[in-house]
C-alpha cells in the first residue's frame, strides 16, 4: 500500500508504525440555566490551560529550544486575548449556552475564517486555534490530555497532529510523522523540521488498512509511505538511509564554512522566515542572514492592527537572536491574497493590480508610522535592514522617505534611541526592473521577488492552477530582467539578492553566480544544501 503527501520535513526512515486515535471534539448544543457557573467554569478551565501551556513552553524551550516555545507562548495570547475570551462569554450569557458550545462555537468559526484564507500560512494557523480550543475543551470535561507512551522506535501516523501533541511525545521514540491532514506551513510542521523527523502531511492513507505495528517506510525525499513493504524494498531502503546518513553528515559538517566557489567566487546564503518560530530554523541550518522577513504576518489573524510595542518587541527578539548577523525586514505587504477585515480594504476585481504593498502604507501613513517607529527602535538592537515591496515609482521612494523623516523628528523629541537602517526595496514588476538605474540612486540594496515578477511579466496568476504550466521562472525573460537589475545596481555599487522561489532553485545558483547576484535568500532547510552547491562549483 503506497500512498503519496506533502513534504513537512525531508528524510527517511523504515520500521514499525503507531496509529494514534483522537477523540472527536464536536459539542452538541447545549442550554444551560446557569449562566454564572458556566462562566466560573470557563474561567477555571482558562486557568488551568494557561498553566498547562506555561509547563509546555518549558518543555519546549529545553528540549528544542526557544524558538519552539515561542508556539506555545502563542497559545497562551490567544487565551489571553481579552475579544476572543470576551466573545466566549457573551455567547454564554446572550445565548444561555454552556461552555463547552460557546468554546465550540467560537472555535469552528475562527478555525474556518483561517482555513479560509488564500494563503497556505494562515490557513496552517487554524491548527492552533483548535489545539487551543481542544485544550480548553479537555480542561471543561475535566479530562487532561495524556500523552501516549512508546517503548519502541514508531513512526507515528495519526490523522491530525497539534503542536501541544508533538511536544508531549517523546521523540527519542519517533523515526517519523505520517499525518493524514496538516499543512507544510503549520506549526506541526515546523516542529517536526525542529525535531529533525522525516515528516510528511497531507496522506490519504485509510484507516481500514493499517494498525500498530505494521510495518511501513518513509520516504519524504520523494514524498511517499509504503505500508507492508516487500523485503526487497526494505533492503534498497536500509541502502537509501545509510547514503543519506552520509550525506546529512556532509552537510552539517558545512556549518561554519564560507559559501565560496573553489575559485574563490562569494555569495551570501541567506533565510527566509514569516515568524519568530523559525528563527531557530535559520540558525540551525547556519543562514548567514535573514533575507526576508515577511512581517505581514504580525497583522493576520488579529481584529485589529498590532500596536507599536508588539511590533517592537517581536522585531527586537528576532535581532537579539540573531547577534551580529543581518536581518532584512520587509514593511507590511498586504492586499491581494493577505488580507483581514479590520484592514477595510474594498472589493476590487483585480486585487493583485490594487491596493497591496507599499501602495496600502502610503494611503494609510498612521499605520505605516507605527510600524517605522517600531523598526528604527528595534534596529538600536542589531543589524537591521528594512525592505519596501511592490515599489513601481521613484516617487513612492520619496514619499517612504519623507514618512521617515516625520517618524525620526518623532523619536528624538521623545528621547526615543533609535537607528536609521539602511533601506531596499523589493524589485517585483517589469516597471521597477525597467527604472532600476534610477531606484539604486535612491536606495541602498534591491531584492528581486522572483514569484511576482514572473507572475507580472508573463500576465499569468500565479496561483491560478489551470495555468501552472505558463508561470514559467525559466523563461528566459525572467532571466534577462535578473541580469539587467543586476548590472544597473552595480553600477552604483548597491547589491542585490534574490528572495523568491528561484533563489532556492539549485540548478539557477551557478547561473546566478555569474550573473552577480550577492544573496540568495531561501528556505532556511535549503541553506546548507546551497552552500553545497557553491563550495563544489569552480
Amino acid at each position: 500500500m503506497e500512498y503519496y503527501g506533502e513534504i513537512a520535513c525531508q528524510g527517511l526512515a523504515m520500521g514499525k508504525i503507531a496509529v494514534l486515535q483522537k477523540q472527536e471534539n464536536f459539542i452538541n448544543k447545549q442550554k444551560t440555566t446557569d449562566v454564572n457557573t458556566e462562566i466560573i467554569r470557563l474561567q477555571n478551565a482558562l486557568e488551568k490551560s494557561k498553566k498547562e501551556l506555561i509547563e509546555l513552553t518549558k518543555r519546549a524551550k529545553n528540549t528544542i529550544g526557544d524558538t519552539s516555545a515561542s508556539i506555545f507562548e502563542a497559545h497562551q495570547m490567544i487565551l489571553e486575548d481579552e475579544e476572543f475570551v470576551a466573545a466566549i462569554y457573551d455567547r454564554i450569557s446572550s445565548k444561555m449556552t454552556t461552555a463547552e458550545y460557546a468554546v465550540f462555537q467560537m472555535g469552528e468559526e475562527i478555525y474556518h475564517k483561517f482555513l479560509s484564507m488564500d494563503d497556505s500560512y494562515f490557513q496552517a494557523r487554524a491548527e492552533d486555534v483548535k489545539d487551543v480550543v481542544y485544550r480548553l475543551l479537555q480542561n471543561l470535561k475535566m479530562k487532561p490530555i495524556k500523552s501516549p507512551l512508546y517503548e519502541e522506535l514508531v513512526i507515528l501516523v495519526a490523522e491530525e497532529l497539534t503542536p501541544s501533541e508533538m511536544m508531549q511525545i517523546d521523540q527519542k521514540n519517533i523515526l517519523a510523522f505520517v499525518i493524514r491532514k496538516g499543512d507544510i506551513n503549520s506549526h506541526t510542521a515546523i516542529l517536526a523540521r525542529m525535531m529533525n523527523l522525516p515528516a510528511l502531511v497531507n496522506v490519504p492513507f485509510h484507516y481500514s488498512e493499517i494498525s500498530t505495528g505494521m510495518s511501513a517506510i518513509v520516504d519524504a525525499v520523494q514524498g511517499k509511505v509504503i505500508f507492508e513493504p516487500s523485503k526487497e524494498m526494505c533492503i534498497e531502503m536500509e541502502s537509501k538511509i545509510h547514503k543519506q546518513t552520509i550525506k546529512q553528515q556532509e552537510l552539517h559538517d558545512l556549518k561554519g564554512k564560507k559559501t565560496v566557489t573553489k575559485t574563490g567566487r562569494k555569495i551570501a546564503i541567506y533565510a527566509n522566515i514569516s515568524s519568530e518560530d523559525e528563527v531557530a530554523a535559520a540558525l540551525e541550518n547556519d543562514a548567514e542572514g535573514i533575507g526576508l522577513f515577511r512581517s505581514e504576518f504580525l497583522y493576520m489573524g488579529r481584529m485589529s492592527f498590532p500596536t507599536e510595542e508588539e511590533q517592537f518587541q517581536v522585531y527586537k527578539n528576532i535581532l537579539q537572536q540573531m547577534g551580529e548577523k543581518q536581518v532584512t525586514i520587509r514593511t507590511l505587504d498586504i492586499g491581494s491574497d493577505k488580507k483581514e477585515e479590520y484592514f477595510e480594504l474594498k472589493d476590487e476585481e483585480n486585487p493583485a493590480l490594487g491596493c497591496r504593498g507599499i501602495r496600502f502604507c502610503l494611503e494609510k501613513p498612521e499605520i505605516f508610522k507605527i510600524q517605522l517607529r517600531a523598526l528604527l527602535r528595534a534596529s538600536v538592537y542589531g543589524n537591521l535592514e528594512i525592505l519596501y515591496p511592490m515599489i513601481t515609482a521613484e516617487e513612492e521612494i520619496d514619499e517612504i522617505h519623507k514618512i521617515l523623516e516625520e517618524v525620526v523628528c518623532e523619536l528624538k523629541e521623545e528621547a526615543i534611541p533609535y537607528k536609521i537602517p539602511k533601506q531596499g526595496v523589493m524589485i517585483e514588476t517589469p516597471a521597477a526592473v525597467i527604472i532600476s538605474d534610477i531606484l539604486a540612486n535612491k536606495v541602498d540594496f534591491f531584492s528581486i521577488g522572483t514569484n511576482d515578477l514572473t507572475q507580472y511579466t508573463l500576465a499569468v496568476d500565479r496561483q491560478n492552477s489551470k495555468y501552472t504550466s505558463r508561470y514559467n521562472g525559466y523563461h528566459p525573460a525572467i532571466l534577462r530582467m535578473i541580469r539587467h537589475v543586476v548590472k544597473e545596481a552595480h553600477k552604483k555599487g548597491k547589491p542585490v539578492g534574490i528572495c523568491g522561489d528561484l533563489a532556492g532553485d539549485i540548478e539557477l545558483t551557478e547561473q546566478f553566480l555569474n550573473i552577480g547576484i550577492d544573496v540568495l535568500s531561501v528556505v532556511p532547510s535549503m541553506v546548507l544544501k546551497l552552500r553545497k552547491r557553491v563550495r563544489d562549483m569552480a
